[in-house]
C-alpha cells in the first residue's frame, strides 16, 4: 500500500517537475520559494491567535514548503541538474525550516515549550546523524521511523485536527518529539552496527 502511495506520488512529482522546468525554474529557485512558504507558516502558527483563518492557513503553507522540498530534488534528478552546492543549499534551507516551524509552534504557546524543543533537537539529530553516517561510507535513507516527510505529514495533520481540538496539535508535537529522537537512536545503532561490519 505505501509502495504503491510512494510510486504515485513520485509519477506526481515528475509531472509537477516538467512544469517547473518549462518555466525556467532550477532546483535552487523552488529550495529558495519552500523555505519562504516555510517563514510564512512560521508566522501563522506564531499568530495564530490574530485571526481565526490563520490555524488552517499555517498547516497549508507548511504542506506547500514540503512540496517545494520533493519538487527541488525531483528537477535535480530529472534534468541532471544536481550540483554539490545544490544539495548542500536544499539541506541547509530543509533544516532552517524545520526549525523555523517548530519555534512558531512554540511560541505561540501550542505545545509544551520542553516538548517543542525535544522534537526541535531530535529533528535536527536525525539530519545530523545521516550527514555523519553518510560523511563516513554508511547510508542511512529510509534508516528510522520518522524521516522529514513523516515528520511534516504527523504538524500538518495534528495542525488540521487542532482545528477543532485546540490539544491535538500540542500531543503532535509528543509524538513528533519521541519518534524523531527514536529515529536518532535507530540510525545510531545502524551505524554501529554497520561500523562493526567494516571493521570486521
Amino acid at each position: 500500500m505505501l509502495t504503491k502511495l510512494k510510486q504515485r506520488f513520485q509519477f506526481w512529482i515528475a509531472s509537477e517537475a516538467k512544469i517547473a522546468h518549462s518555466l525556467g525554474l532550477t532546483p535552487n529557485h523552488v529550495s529558495a520559494v519552500g523555505i519562504l512558504f516555510a517563514i510564512s507558516s512560521t508566522l501563522a502558527y506564531w499568530n495564530w491567535q490574530l485571526h481565526q483563518i490563520l490555524p488552517i492557513v499555517a498547516p497549508i503553507l507548511l504542506l506547500i514548503s514540503g512540496f517545494c522540498d520533493a519538487l527541488d530534488g525531483a528537477l535535480a534528478r530529472i534534468y541532471g541538474e544536481t550540483t554539490t552546492f545544490g544539495g548542500f543549499l536544499d539541506s541547509l534551507l530543509d533544516r532552517y525550516a524545520d526549525a523555523f516551524v517548530l519555534c512558531g509552534i512554540i511560541l505561540g504557546g501550542l505545545c509544551h515549550p520542553f516538548w517543542g524543543l525535544t522534537a526541535l533537537t531530535g529533528s535536527l539529530l536525525v539530519s545530523y546523524v545521516r550527514a555523519r553516517a553518510e560523511a563516513k561510507g554508511v547510508e542511512m535513507e529510509a534508516v528510522g521511523v520518522a524521516e522529514r516527510a513523516e515528520r511534516l505529514l504527523i504538524l500538518v495533520i495534528a495542525s488540521f485536527l487542532s482545528i477543532v481540538w485546540l490539544e491535538a496539535l500540542s500531543w503532535g508535537v509528543i509524538v513528533l518529539a519521541v519518534l524523531a529522537n527514536l529515529t536518532v537512536l535507530q540510525r545510531v545503532i545502524h551505524f554501529y552496527k554497520a561500523s562493526q561490519q567494516k571493521e570486521k
